[in-house]
């Protein structure tokens, strides 16, 4: 699973989207090695060898408490006085055995599979996407019963994992909030055993309790984390408005009922214009989509440009950048908080990045009817806008 194709597949496309996304719990069977394209047990055997994984990214957890990492790492101090932790694999395993569950937070970071699943992922469901990866050998809970603050899809790579899913205690819960749930009581809603190939979805704010059966098990569990409230749009429009006055004058706090009356009117005034609007969710939605500043990636050893080489692949690192046609007949490409504008003849070569893979410049010039150097100065001006880069040479 790498492409926006696939999750849409599993997860159910636009039904999904439409009735359960952020309404109810969803399981979706598959087979095992379904995820193997995604990450194996000699993935993460490379990714702990290989990178300096300070905690608390890198931790053990087990009944609900973090496991000190001295009794898994050594702390080593090189002669700049910079200190992290390695670690004792004899130790690490000792551990797990115990009934430690390993946890890796944003995996796609480290491994390129994870992070095209992700960035695929995010281009299905517009939101934000964090990978990461949990492992444990026994039935213990490494965290108890909890809920998060934000929609998870789970994957289960190896092994099984029991679920335990109950229903909100406390309608759309968030890490800023105002009161926390309450413990769920009685039975759980789902008992599920997720096995190698099958997937979850949850949405935010349901408790759930997961423990391995005896075996290894591995698991990817992919957050979704916003912005997605009512509060988020409220920062949005408040930001939209600051161009009126009323948004930017002081508040009369020291004025007379009159003053401090006359000022709610006007404020109230501004706002209700813009409630009134039947394309504000549309309006917010787009502004997310359109400056976030994606996955960036530099496009070393091309530190001046994108040279005119056929075989060279670029790719857009902004999954919900979005390309529009002007009045004028020009083509806009608007991510990472900037807009592209280009001739229209070079919509193909937008609408061809656009899913998110590489493409290499010999076809995309095929697509538009241009010349190979004729792409590669539009892929130098998406390099040096930090939305697009450099993915490779064919053969190399």
């Amino acid at each position: 699973m790498t492409d926006a194709l696939s999750w849409a597949e599993r997860l159910g496309g636009d039904r999904f989207l439409a009735q359960t996304f952020s309404r109810s719990h969803f399981v979706s069977l598959g087979s095992v090695g379904a995820f193997d394209s995604l990450l194996t047990w000699d993935d993460v055997n490379t990714i702990l060898s290989t990178h300096r994984l300070q905690p608390p990214r890198l931790r053990l957890a087990a009944g609900g408490d973090v496991v000190d990492p001295d009794r898994y790492t050594t702390t080593v101090t090189n002669r700049r006085g910079a200190s992290w932790h390695v670690l004792r694999p004899a130790e690490l395993h000792a551990r797990l055995a115990e009934g430690a569950s390993l946890v890796l937070d944003s995996v796609e970071e480290l491994h390129p599979p994870v992070r095209a699943a992700a960035a695929a992922l995010e281009q299905l469901t517009r939101m934000t996407v964090q990978a990461n990866l949990y492992a444990s050998w026994t039935p213990q809970p490494g965290f108890g019963r909890h809920w998060d603050d934000h929609a998870v899809v789970v994957c289960q790579i190896s092994g099984s994992k029991r679920w335990k899913i109950w229903e909100p205690t406390r309608e759309d819960p968030g890490w800023v909030d105002v009161d926390m749930p309450e413990e769920p009581e009685g039975d759980p809603l789902a008992d599920i055993v997720l096995s190698a190939g099958d997937l979850l979805y949850l949405p935010r704010g349901w408790w759930h309790e997961v423990a391995a059966d005896a075996e290894a098990s591995l698991h990817l569990t992919f957050g979704l984390t916003g912005p997605s409230t009512g509060a988020d749009l409220l920062h949005w429009l408040v930001d939209s408005l600051r161009e009126q006055p009323i948004l930017r004058q002081d508040v009369p706090k020291f004025g007379s009922a009159d003053d401090t009356g006359a000022y709610v009117a006007r404020l109230r005034l501004a706002l209700g214009k813009a409630f009134d609007d039947p394309g504000l969710v549309d309006r917010w939605a787009d502004a997310v989509d359109t400056t976030h500043p994606g996955r960036v990636r530099p496009s070393l050893p091309y530190v001046t440009g994108v040279p005119s080489d056929a075989l060279l692949s670029v790719v857009l690192t902004c999954p919900r950048a979005q390309v529009d046609t002007t009045d004028t007949g020009t083509v806009t490409l608007r991510a990472g908080g900037t807009r592209f504008e280009f001739a229209r003849q070079v919509r193909p070569v937008l609408a061809a990045l656009l899913p998110g893979e590489p493409v290499e410049l010999v076809d995309l010039a095929r697509r538009a009817g241009l010349t190979v150097a004729d792409v590669a100065e539009v892929a130098t001006v998406l390099v040096q806008g930090q939305v697009a880069a450099v993915a490779g040479r064919w053969g190399r």
